[in-house]
This record gives structure tokens, C-alpha cells and sequence, in this order.
């Protein structure tokens, strides 16, 4: 029975550290009798194929913790008198007590009024680094210089005054030296003038985008969403009760047109175009604009890859040409730096900023405040501009890499978005299968990403699929594409 709580150890973590939260987990679940003495460290460094003194030291930590009783010439015990009485633990056998109370559960077929769980979403291997040419959007390379300056930026802010900045509870407030760097340093790359007024920290775009459907959706309200566009904006919004549209792109971007006519918000993509990575034009943008001011309709600009751009300068933001307040622009801070931060930022008008500040209190109050600290300081001390350049440089060299290899290995597919980005949206010949080429390319440790889950359409097109190459590295990009041109020949010769 013990046996299944100890999965395979991880190779970026401690032994010792693993081994306790297992056994632990175990302990917990009443997976271990309490009369009964511990796997002696022998059997158990046998049984995980570790040293002894591993599990030794482990026992030992866990005695010092009061998590167990030693017993000589008998093993170690379980302190089902500390666990009852300090963690309120009983940990008896719980297998008849699950029994009974199951004659008296609830029937969430019947209590549960949404069930997100089934809504179609993107989903990613937990184990793509395990993958040789891992092609896959949204993660990065390490960078073991961004890293270490990150930790350097955590000791300073669990010091001195800047520790006493984010200790208390912050309520409703943020962290008032990240606002200011994003006011500062942030948003005048992007062509943005705002306030603190105006701006508000969150846990990333997702979170941006549930705080704007809670409080500006309503059921059967239609919303605008590219097609293809970004799956959870579409997910969120169904959520909410609103009527999803799918709207027409080009090679421009959304087509500003009479789609638009009826929609009373739209989710857009200008700067990269989520997925195909196609950029807006400024001429296409003030059109964008003048339609919402004429059909009185309010546009989310989601602007997630504004500073990866390959061929020339960052194009300016949709939000910087609005003079009317129509635009609710939503930044990622994280995303190109450490993705598991998740910390991102809405600029509105201060009218919608108030009332979603409110909002938010009501979710989870504030973004956790050390780490709105350490991203500022982050910011503060220019580690946050050498990164991007840093990251710029090598997506640059990626893009090279991956167009020629691409050029060579797979010359049947047409690429998009070529502008920048860290992903090219690539289209099939007709009668192609991404899903075929993903399950062959798989066998090659070639990781690639159907593009079907993007599009709105009841019968979705098979023949996109996107390569990411942010997080792959750049050696390995050639052998990477030359692996999957090989599952592409195998998949023309399977052919019928």
C-alpha cells in the first residue's frame, strides 16, 4: 500500500525533501496503522533504491518533528496523540469511515451549476522538458542569469524597510513601487500615458480576464473573440453566460468590418495575433478604434508578446491611440520572465479600475505583495530591461534558425506570424492531420501543438498546428525540425 505514494523522484529537488513530504502524505492519509512500526530505512532504501542514509535522516527529522516515535529494537511509530491533538489528525485506517459517510454525500449532479472542467482547453505535458525538441508556446529557456538576479532582488526585499512594505495584509492595495515602475519604465515602451489611478495589479491575464467578465458581462451579451484566437479568453467568457462570435481574420489581423456590428465587447490580439502571431497595422488599429466609437463597444487588448519583436522596433499599442477610454489594455510582467510568478496588470479607465479593485478584494484581495516587491525592485534596478534584450537576442536568433530549418525540412507548410513573437502558426496541405504528424513527431521527442483547440468553428480545421520556440534551445533547434520533416515523410508514406 505504501508503495504508490512514492512516484518517481525529481532530479531538480532534494532526496531527503521528497522522502518527507511522501511519507508524510502517507502518515496524513492513514495509508500507515498506527500500531504498527515504519518500514525499517533498510527495507525502505532497498524498496526507493536510495541510500540509507537518506531515510535515516529523514526518520530522524521526522522524530525531531514530533511527527514520530522512536521505539528501540522495534523501528519508528506514528505520534497519533501530536496529530490528533496538534494538527487534528486521526490517523486510523479512514477506508470504513469514507463508506459511511458516503450513504449521506452530495449529489453534485445536482449542486454543481457550471462545469468548467469541461469546457475544451489547452492542455500541456507536465513532462515537456523530458521531450528532446520540446516545440511547445508560453514556456521559457532557463536563464540562470535572470535567476540568480531574481534571488538577489528576493533578499533585498526580505530586508530592512522594503520587508515592512508587504509583511501587513495589503487589503485592496498594491504594491505602490511596482505601479510606479509600470507607469515609469513599462508602459512608455508600449506608447501608454497612465496613472496609478488607472492601473491594477493581477495574478496574470486569466485572472485580468475573469475580473473584467464578472464585471462587465452579462448572460446572452455577445462578445468578440478571434478566430482562431486565445482559448481561455473564449472559456472565461463562456463562463460568464455571454454569446461567443467568432470573428474573421487576415493576414492583417481582425477584419474591422460589419462582423463587428452587435458586439459589446471585443478580445483582440494587435501586436501578435494569439495564435497565427500576425501584427495589426496602425491604419487597421485607428479603424478598430472609430468602429468602437461609432457602435459603442468596448475593446480588451490582450498585448502578451509586445516585446518580442524580431524584424525592427515594437509596434505601438492599441491602447496608446485611444483618446476615449474604450480600450482595456492587459500586460503580462512574467510571461517572458519566470512564467510560474504570474503577475500581470490592467490598464482602464479609473472608474472601472475602482470598481474591479473592489472586485478583486472579494477574489483573493491583492496579488501576493513580496513578490509585487521583488518585480519591482526587479524593474527598479534595470534587471528587467537587460533580461528583455537578453531574451530578444535569442528569439531573434531562434526565429533565424527555425525559418531556415523550416525552409528545408518542411517546405509543404506555410508559416505566420514572422514579425516576432516566440511561435510560428503553421498550416498543412489540405487533407493534412497536425494530430497525426503530434503522435509521430512524439515518437521522435519532437513536442508540437495542434492548432484545432483555437478555432470556434463546430468543425475545427486539423491542419494547423504551432511551434513554440522559447523555451527549446537554440542548438537544438535544426535537429529539432529535421526530426519532424522525418515524421512528416513518415506520415506522407502511412498515407492512403
Amino acid at each position: 500500500m505504501l508503495e504508490r505514494y512514492f512516484r518517481p523522484f525529481s532530479a531538480d529537488r532534494g532526496l531527503q525533501e521528497q522522502l518527507r513530504e511522501n511519507l508524510l502524505q502517507a502518515i496524513l492519509d492513514g495509508a500507515l496503522p498506527p500500531d504498527e512500526a515504519l518500514p525499517s530505512s533498510r527495507k525502505l532504501s532497498n524498496l526507493l533504491k536510495i541510500s540509507r542514509n537518506t531515510v535515516v535522516l529523514v526518520y530522524d527529522k521526522l522524530v525531531q518533528d514530533n511527527f514520530l516515535i522512536p521505539s528501540d529494537r522495534r523501528g519508528y511509530f506514528i505520534n497519533e496523540k501530536f496529530l490528533r491533538q496538534q494538527l487534528n489528525v486521526n490517523v486510523a485506517p479512514r477506508l470504513q469511515r469514507s463508506v459511511e459517510r458516503s450513504d449521506h454525500a452530495p449529489d453534485w449532479d445536482n449542486w454543481l451549476q457550471q462545469r468548467p472542467s469541461q469546457l475544451k482547453a489547452i492542455v500541456k505535458p507536465r513532462n515537456w522538458r523530458e521531450y528532446r525538441y520540446p516545440f511547445i508556446y508560453g514556456q521559457v529557456e532557463h536563464d540562470e542569469r535572470t535567476s540568480m538576479l531574481w534571488r538577489d532582488c528576493a533578499r533585498i526585499a526580505n530586508s530592512g524597510a522594503h520587508l515592512r512594505s508587504w509583511v501587513d495584509d495589503q487589503v485592496m492595495l498594491d504594491d505602490p513601487l511596482l505601479v510606479e515602475q509600470i507607469v515609469q519604465r513599462v508602459l512608455p515602451r508600449r506608447g501608454i500615458k497612465a496613472s496609478a489611478e488607472e492601473i491594477l495589479i493581477s495574478v496574470g491575464t486569466q485572472s485580468s480576464l475573469y475580473l473584467l467578465s464578472c464585471m462587465l458581462s452579462r448572460p446572452g451579451q455577445v462578445v468578440g473573440l478571434e478566430n482562431p484566437g486565445y482559448v481561455d479568453a473564449r472559456n472565461i467568457f463562456q463562463l460568464a453566460g455571454c454569446q461567443p462570435r467568432p470573428l474573421r481574420l487576415d493576414r492583417q489581423g481582425l477584419v474591422v468590418d460589419e462582423q463587428l456590428t452587435g458586439c459589446k465587447l471585443i478580445f483582440c490580439t494587435p501586436s501578435h495575433q494569439a495564435p497565427t502571431g500576425v501584427t495589426m497595422p496602425v491604419y487597421r488599429r485607428m479603424a478598430l478604434l472609430e468602429r468602437a466609437r461609432e457602435d459603442d463597444f468596448l475593446l480588451i487588448e490582450d498585448d502578451y508578446d509586445s516585446e518580442h519583436n524580431h524584424l525592427g522596433g515594437n509596434h505601438p499599442a492599441l491602447k496608446s491611440f485611444d483618446t476615449l477610454g474604450r480600450v482595456i489594455y492587459l500586460g503580462s510582467l512574467t510571461k517572458g520572465l519566470l512564467p510560474g510568478v504570474r503577475l500581470g496588470f490592467i490598464v482602464a479607465a479609473p472608474e472601472l479600475i475602482h470598481e474591479l479593485r473592489a472586485l478583486r478584494r472579494y477574489q483573493y484581495r491583492h496579488p501576493p505583495a513580496n513578490n509585487q516587491r521583488i518585480l519591482a525592485l526587479f524593474l527598479a534596478m534595470g534587471h528587467y530591461d537587460a533580461h528583455l534584450r537578453r531574451l530578444r537576442d535569442s528569439l531573434a536568433r531562434k526565429w533565424y534558425r527555425i525559418s531556415h530549418a523550416l525552409h528545408a525540412h518542411l517546405p509543404d507548410c506555410q508559416t505566420s506570424g514572422m514579425s516576432g513573437g516566440s511561435a510560428l502558426w503553421m498550416e498543412g496541405p489540405p487533407g493534412f492531420d497536425a494530430w497525426q504528424l503530434q503522435r509521430l513527431a512524439a515518437k521522435r521527442g519532437v513536442l508540437i501543438e495542434p492548432g484545432d483547440i483555437h478555432f470556434l468553428d463546430a468543425e475545427r480545421p486539423q491542419q494547423f498546428f504551432r511551434l513554440g520556440y522559447g523555451a527549446i534551445a537554440e542548438a537544438m533547434i535544426e535537429p529539432g525540425i529535421a526530426a519532424l520533416g522525418a515524421a512528416w515523410e513518415e506520415m506522407r508514406q502511412l498515407a492512403p
